[in-house]
Order: structure tokens, then sequence, then C-alpha cells
């Protein structure tokens, strides 16, 4: 008898005939996705031939180490001899209606987030492996942290933006400290339900009073960040949507825990913190990879996107556009600035790189009063000129009424 979603789902899966080694996950659609799964298989060492339109692979140096590693490790794919990958069970623990946002990945609407199944393949594609360090210069919402902790890859991350630093670490380290978050859980919400007309410098106030761990602070910051943007975008009721964010958080954190103990797996570090790409405090040839997309700035405020969540954190949202990259500047001027800037952050890129390592850049070129800005091939040129060499160019299309970005290319670099 099927008693739940997660066993509905693996029925309708595993009903269908699957007469290969591996077949692809559903979800695989697009061309680039193809590419990233083949060489992932290639990474990892193995010989195969594709059959069944495309959609199943034969094995031609088949052992038991390799169809574990397969198992284990990729991204696109749904089975090996027939049993469910690691990633397959990963995806099933989702929150959401999206089939992308599963684990915590959903945890705050950040505009331009990563596909987590592309960044698992891609971490996979140049060779990393558990205990191997992952470098992230723009970290963003978190993904790429996420996806290596999955992996046991540890991560370093910055961002100049404070808010996207708590969206990493509270991604990453609530599941260490779940019973903690539960635990005032009750006091938090009768707290908000108490005070409907709270201020922002109250509530954070008060969190401090019920808890001295960070991580556990941190989880609650973010919680009223995601209920302030429910607000402020979608016009829903602070309190409720506070209720539901709480639950649906927590629920995604047990998820977390669940998964780590159901495959076994050890959790990379994850270390987060605020700061400026042009400027990384990591020594020279420390990185065994990097992995990264720089920001659209040119093209997306970032500061104005987030602005309601950076005030109730108390930030100077007027002092941070002149520390943001692709904010500062009009017209041509904008564009010159931005690109400055990005020199900087890939020397530093190049620098802090082990040598013979991989650096990972998702970019597009984006559209500034009503130009193309050649943002790809500015990039390549930089990069390569710097002592990079492009070893892969792939075509990611990106799908969405909203997209700003119609087109991204993924920029496999080595040193």
């Amino acid at each position: 008898m099927l008693k739940n979603k997660e066993d509905i789902w693996t029925s309708q899966v595993f009903n269908k005939d699957i007469n290969n080694d591996l077949s692809l996950l559903d979800n695989v659609q697009f061309i680039y996705e193809l590419s990233l799964a083949e060489l992932e298989l290639k990474a990892l060492g193995a010989n195969f031939e594709t059959t069944n339109g495309l959609r199943e692979f034969t094995l031609l140096n088949k052992s038991e180490k390799l169809k574990e590693t397969i198992r284990k490790k990729t991204a696109y794919f749904k089975t090996v001899d027939k049993e469910s990958t690691d990633y397959f069970d990963i995806i099933k623990k989702n929150q959401t209606r999206s089939v992308n946002q599963y684990l915590t990945h959903w945890i705050y609407p950040y505009k331009g987030k990563f596909h987590p199944q592309m960044i698992r393949a891609l971490l996979n594609i140049i060779g990393l492996k558990k205990g191997d360090a992952v470098f992230e210069p723009f970290s963003g919402s978190g993904t790429t942290a996420l996806e290596a902790q999955l992996l046991g890859i540890n991560f370093i991350g910055i961002d100049i933006s404070p808010l996207c630093a708590i969206q990493g670490r509270v991604k990453t380290e609530s599941v260490y400290v779940l019973d903690d978050i539960i635990k005032i859980k009750d006091k938090v919400i009768k707290n908000v339900t108490a005070n409907s007309e709270q201020t922002a410098e109250n509530y954070y106030k008060y969190i401090e009073t019920l808890s001295d761990n960070e991580k556990v602070k941190n989880f609650y910051k973010l919680t009223r960040l995601v209920s302030i943007s429910d607000k402020s975008r979608r016009n829903k009721n602070f309190q409720s949507s506070f209720i539901k964010n709480i639950n649906l958080m927590i629920a995604s954190v047990k998820d977390l825990a669940e998964i780590k103990e159901k495959l076994n797996l050890t959790l990379g570090n994850v270390q987060i913190e605020t700061g400026d790409a042009r400027n990384i405090n990591l020594s020279d040839n420390s990185i065994d990879g990097i992995i990264t997309s720089p920001p659209y700035s040119i093209a997306l405020d970032y500061v104005k996107n987030d602005e309601h969540s950076l005030e109730d954190l108390g930030l100077n949202v007027s002092d941070m556009r002149n520390e943001f990259i692709g904010v500062k500047g009009t017209g041509k001027s904008k564009v010159d600035i931005y690109n400055k800037d990005m020199e900087k952050a890939y020397s530093e890129m190049y620098r802090i790189l082990k040598p013979n390592k991989f650096a990972v850049v998702v970019i597009g070129n984006a559209t500034y009063q009503s130009k193309e800005i050649k943002t790809v091939e500015f990039t390549i040129d930089y990069m390569e000129s710097i002592g990079f060499k492009l070893y892969k160019n792939i075509n990611k299309i990106i799908f969405g009424l909203y997209n700003i970005m119609k087109k991204e290319n993924i920029l496999i670099f080595r040193k």
C-alpha cells in the first residue's frame, strides 16, 4: 500500500520499463542537460553508449565500483541497474511545487538562482571529491554551498550582501541545530502573533534573548525576512506568512537531516562570510575548484530587488549601492565600471585556484538601454588573457516569462 507522495513517485517511475544500465531523470529535457550528464559520466571514468532516444545509457566498462560512484554522485540519472540514485532520493524531499527547490533550496525568493541539479553535475565534471574545497566569490542564495555539502565537498563562499550570507548559512547550518530551533519555535510564534506592529529591531532583540547560538538566530532572522518578502512582493499577511514559513522551513531542515541519515552522507564543511570578490582573503593556489555566476547587476538591480529585507536588517541601502558590482554609474560608464570590477574578481579567482584546476563561470549577455552587452565574449577574452584556458562552452537556454536573461553560457576554464 502506498502511504505517501514519495512512495507514489517511486512507484510511478519504477513501473516504467528500464532496459539499460543507466536511465535519465524524467525532468531532463534540454540539450545542455544531456551534455552535462555525459560530461558527468566521462569525469567519473565511464565509457558508454546512449540508447532509447538518448534517455538510457549502456556502460562499456561496467564495474561495481563505477556503478556505485555513478549512483552516489551524479545529478541527471534516475537509476543505475534499476536501483535509484542518491540524487533521485534527494529530490523527493521537497516541501514545494518546484522540482528544483528541494530540501532547503527554496528558502527565500532570491532572483537569479542556480539550478541545483546543474551545480551538482558541475561539481562532478570539474573533478571535485570529498574533502576538496570549492569556492564561490558570489555565493548568492547558497545553491552551490548546499550541493557541495551534500557531496561531502567543503565550501568556502563570500558575498558582498549580508542577506546572501545569511541565506547560505541557514540552508546549510540549520541541520546541526534543528533541536534548538524547534525548542524555541512556539515562543517565537507567540511573540509574533501577539505583536502585530512589532518593529524589526524589537523582533531581533527578542531572538537574542532566546538563544546565544548564531545558527539558531540566523534561522529566525531568515524566517522573518522570507515573510517580509511575502508581504512586500505578494501583499501577504505577515503573521500568517510567518507561521506558514516557519513550519515549512523546519520541515525542510528535517528533510535534510533525514536524507543525510538515509543515504549515510558525510556532509561537507560550509564557510560563508560577507566579503568582496575583488579582494578575496585566501592564499594563492589554495582552492580545488570555483563555480560562480557573476552578478547581472547591469540588468538587475540586486539592491533595489531586496531593499525591503536589507532595510529590515538595519543596513544602509544607499551605502551598499556604492559597494555592489554593476550598480554604480550610468550609460557607458556603468558598463565600464562593471567590466573593471569583474576583471579584479576574475584575477582573484585565478590567483587562489590551484594549477590545472577548473573555474566555472555561468554568465549571459545582458541587455542594457536596449543594447546587448557582450559579457560572455568579454569574460572569455579576459580570462584567457590572465592565463585560463577555455575547456568547455555550453549554451544554456533559460525558460520563464519573467527571466531577464534568455540564454546563458556555462564556461569551464582550466588554470
